[in-house]
């Protein structure tokens, strides 16, 4: 059983945790292949454990991945008396999702996602995973020449801004015992007991 703020030691939380590595990944690929019309085995990530055989420079795909997840300066975190009680731990977050598009129509597809992403019908499907859109970078040509041949490559990095929420178990308090001093002369002690 986990700890709880009566038992002590470290806590972790309770309720279902944000999407976070394949799961995040997954949902962002799905993003990226739904606003672009780029087939899903088309989208692919970025680093893998087996690397797969790239496309053909005649293929249109592209490659994902998170680089940067920023968190706001500090949470916010409220108590909640409610049964046994709990603290919901709030924060928002800032991720990076770079994508670089290959292929005959690498920067279409660029500019599709970036275009894409303003769509109110695609910012109502991220706002259901709990993200929302802020901004596209611009798209920069990185083309690599492999083999005597140029292929086409366009960067962009798109940034998602998200809000967590884990809850984790701090009880409530059911009793203290308060001791205080006042500042008056002579000084005046007094403990009091307080019980729920």
């Amino acid at each position: 059983m986990a700890n709880t703020s009566a038992t002590g030691g470290y806590l972790a939380p309770t309720a279902p945790v944000p999407p976070e590595d394949d799961e995040l990944d997954n949902l962002l690929q799905g993003l990226v292949a739904g606003v672009t019309g780029l087939p899903g085995a088309m989208v692919r990530p970025r680093w893998q454990p087996t690397v797969p055989k790239q496309p053909e420079p005649t293929e249109n795909w592209c490659a994902m991945g998170i680089p940067r997840q920023a968190n706001d300066a500090s949470p916010d975190i409220q108590h909640d008396g409610d049964g046994d009680g709990s603290d919901a731990y709030i924060r928002h977050q800032e991720i990076e999702l770079l994508c670089s598009f290959y292929g005959p129509a690498a920067k279409g597809y660029a500019q599709r996602l970036v275009d894409g992403m303003s769509i109110p019908q695609n910012s109502d499907q991220l706002a259901a995973s709990g993200m929302k859109f802020v901004r596209a970078s611009e798209i920069q040509a990185a083309p690599a020449l492999i083999n005597q041949q140029w292929n086409r490559r366009y960067d962009l990095t798109l940034t998602l801004r998200r809000k967590i929420t884990r809850t984790y178990p701090v009880l409530n308090l059911l009793s203290a015992e308060v001791q205080s001093t006042t500042d008056s002369v002579p000084p005046v002690a007094a403990t009091t007991n307080i019980h729920q």
